[in-house]
């Protein structure tokens, strides 16, 4: 007689306590990350609170701006979270592009008031051209001669950069070069171009100069971009030519509108026409066209509210962040304190940042997962530095403060607390967090597109350059960004180094001695005077803040968009 199996509830007490014990898991993980946000928002609050000062406004004021722009984007933001998530990434997008291009539009600003002259910057721009072309005739004169090639390559760039270097550089670059035994002329004639050009009797004027140079090259960028994912040379040409009108109406509405020809070519190229091209885009595939909504909202709100405030008399807040910190050198008084000269000093240092770490990096993670071999010796070799790259990722960072000490202010007797001294040491710092992130980038490309490319009779370089980097570059581009926004708020390395704790002069070259935020906002915190360790400490944190939020938010928008296509 067949014996049967007593059934058994799978879904009884046991299954019950399993089931209890989930819930209470991610009751707990809910709870922690929640503990954490709100801390982090409440930490916030209470430093927005203490730079913006909002209580100290007319109550009129504040429900005025409370009902004209707070309320309208609030009900925007939940229809688009709970109805429209892809209006909700338009609307983000909408809304941080033209945040992006006003910055991008500072530092350029910033770069031709205290470094260069838009004829420096003509200079600058015909010598790396003139570099280019040289590289490739002698790669077709002495094909060979690689090093000699490598030298103009990284060497060129820096020194129009830098300007006229010190005795110091040009003796490294000299010893080096013979060391190498390489011919240093092809290097001379770059940076004698540059100082002809310099010196030229008769140049165009500065807007031509700054259309050409600048405005026209971004144009074209961005009609190509068009024509490929519209495959329409018209659509191409349409934006290449609106960019250009736009540009030069400037000479005439510019000054209208109290605006110089040179920020408003600015706006044009760094404002204006990334926001149009990503517009068009949105408009023609007709997906998430609600969310374009959310900035006109925006600036049509602040515009009523203004008018409104204006002829009500009501008074605004008495702000610690406003335009006359943002351009003000610091002071001992709290009153008068700004952050501009820190300001120029921190863009000058992510400028050598970018310069120093991103080449060598890159350059690192190529050869790590395209070249090194991973067998035999030199396999554990590849190994071991791999793992020590890992390591120093994790070291703290005076400790690459202490590094650049002795490097570059000891050894290559460089002017301590300079912008370059401060640079390349904090460059060190995330140089293994960009080397980590390239890598893994690179190592996401399917081998399948490698195997496809040999198959079509490339080589290893062509493959990489044509094949991978390409589908890296996204990831490269993340991975870097947000070790920027690290590198730009480190404090630790600039104390080692010597960097000034306040300067009232913004630096004009990158050897010049110089402050930067993170240490400008140290040297705020030990003042005795309350305002300073409340009012304009927090009005500095703020605008660092400010910075780190931007360059993480772009760092995400690329990410996403790439990993959807």
């Amino acid at each position: 007689m067949a014996t049967t199996e007593p059934d058994v509830d799978w879904h009884g007490d046991d299954s019950s306590v399993n089931h209890l014990r989930g819930r209470a898991f991610e009751a707990a993980c809910l709870a922690a990350t929640a503990f954490g946000l709100v801390s982090v928002l409440l930490l916030l609050l209470f430093v927005a609170n203490d730079a913006f000062r909002p209580l100290s406004a007319d109550s009129g004021w504040l429900l005025t701006y409370a009902a004209t722009v707070l309320a309208p984007l609030a009900a925007l933001a939940v229809y688009y979270y709970r109805l429209d998530e892809p209006a909700g990434e338009v609307a983000y997008v909408t809304s941080g592009l033209p945040v992006v291009g006003v910055l991008l539009t500072g530092g350029f600003a910033v770069m031709f008031i205290e470094l260069l002259s838009i004829l420096e910057w003509f200079a600058l721009v015909t010598s790396l051209v003139a570099a280019g072309g040289l590289i490739v005739a002698h790669g077709r004169l002495r094909p060979n001669a690689a090093l000699e090639r490598l030298v103009v390559l990284f060497g060129a760039p820096v020194v129009t950069v830098l300007g006229t270097p010190p005795a110091q550089f040009n003796w490294l670059v000299t010893d080096l070069a013979a060391a190498l035994g390489v011919d240093f002329g092809l290097y001379h004639r770059v940076i004698s171009l540059r100082e002809v050009l310099l010196r030229l009797p008769y140049v165009p004027t500065n807007w031509l100069l700054l259309l050409g140079t600048l405005v026209a090259p971004l144009a074209v960028a961005g009609g190509v971009f068009v024509a490929r994912r519209r495959d329409s040379r018209r659509a191409g040409f349409a934006v290449v030519g609106a960019t250009l009108v736009g540009a030069l109406a400037g000479l005439v509405t510019g000054p209208a509108l109290g605006i110089g020809y040179g920020g408003w070519m600015l706006l044009v190229a760094f404002v204006a026409l990334p926001v149009g091209i990503y517009v068009e885009g949105v408009v023609r595939r007709r997906e998430g066209v609600r969310g374009l909504a959310f900035p006109v909202i925006a600036v049509l709100g602040v515009a009523v509210g203004s008018v409104v405030v204006d002829a009500a008399g009501f008074a605004g807040p008495d702000s610690w962040l406003d335009w006359g910190f943002l351009t003000s050198a610091t002071s001992r008084t709290a009153a008068d304190a700004g952050i501009y000269p820190a300001m120029v000093g921190s863009i000058m240092m992510i400028i050598v940042i970018v310069l120093a770490t991103f080449p060598v990096g890159v350059g690192a993670a190529i050869y790590l997962e395209e070249y090194a071999p991973s067998e035999g010796a030199m396999g554990k070799f590849v190994t071991l530095v791999e793992i020590n790259i890992g390591n120093l990722a994790g070291v703290p960072s005076v400790v690459y403060g202490l590094l650049g000490l002795a490097l570059f202010i000891r050894i290559v007797q460089w002017p301590q607390g300079s912008i370059v001294v401060a640079g390349l040491a904090v460059g060190l710092l995330i140089l293994p967090i960009v080397i980590i992130s390239a890598q893994e980038a690179i190592r996401s490309v399917p081998d399948s597109f490698r195997q496809a490319s040999y198959g079509m009779g490339a080589t290893r370089w062509q493959t990489i350059r044509q094949v991978v980097l390409p589908e890296a570059l996204p990831g490269i581009l993340t991975g870097t960004i947000l070790a920027l926004g690290r590198a730009i708020g480190e404090t630790a390395p600039l104390l080692m180094i010597g960097a000034a704790a306040s300067v009232r002069l913004a630096p004009n070259g990158f050897f010049d001695v110089a402050s930067m935020m993170p240490r400008q906002i140290y040297s705020w915190s030990s003042e005795l005077e309350p305002a300073f360790r409340h009012g304009v400490l927090a009005a500095g944190v703020i605008t660092l803040l400010a910075v780190l939020l931007v360059m993480n938010a772009t760092a995400i928008v690329i990410r996403n968009r790439y990993q959807r296509e």
